[in-house]
């Protein structure tokens, strides 16, 4: 090929990679910013932590936008105190501002609860993404590893989600916002 055969540079640091988690078809290890053209395993491996800790928050995330579209909200009080029914706060961008500053304070109480909980530094199981929850991991270790592939391509196809969901939300109102009715789109002179 005009690119030469991959398998004959054997001494590329890229090599360090090729059997990590997450190394997948049809790309294998694609790096398409060169970000561990350097070879540093460490560096490496605080940016898949990194990447899982976004994927996993991008997929609870995802499913937050589409769950009360689907299932409506729950019945009752968000806050009482305020008479703010969980009906009152809209999906969405716009729910940012509706929600009290009580809410957002167990938001980030619970994200701290999370983040502390289990020993994620490097070396640690939990610094591989396996938090001991067997139900979502296995025993198994070549079914765990299948999970733990298939949690990281998830999140990946997550955070784009996510981030298309904010795109058209931002731009329409609404995450599955009716694109003939946003008539003042640049994109609408292409």
């Amino acid at each position: 090929s005009a690119w030469g055969d991959w398998a004959l540079y054997t001494d590329s640091p890229l090599r360090a990679f090729e059997t990590e988690l997450g190394v997948q078809a049809p790309f294998g290890f694609w790096d398409p910013m060169g970000l561990s053209s350097d070879g540093d395993a460490e560096n490496f491996r605080r940016r898949r932590q990194t990447e899982l800790k976004h994927g996993r928050i991008s997929m609870l995330a995802t499913m937050g936008y589409i769950t009360p579209e689907i299932t409506g909200k729950f019945p009752g009080y968000l806050s009482p105190s305020l008479g703010l029914k969980f009906e009152d706060i809209p999906n969405g961008l716009a729910a940012v501002s509706k929600v009290p500053a009580a809410g957002w304070m167990q938001i980030l109480a619970y994200m701290s609860f999370c983040e502390a909980s289990v020993d994620q530094s490097a070396g640690t199981p939990g610094g591989t993404g396996d938090l001991g929850f067997k139900v979502l991991t296995a025993e198994d270790p070549v079914q765990k590893t299948r999970k733990l592939n298939s949690e990281l391509a998830n999140g990946r196809l997550a955070m784009m989600a996510i981030m298309g969901m904010f795109f058209q939300d931002g731009l329409t109102g609404s995450a599955w916002g009716d694109w003939s009715l946003y008539t003042d789109s640049p994109l609408r002179a292409l």
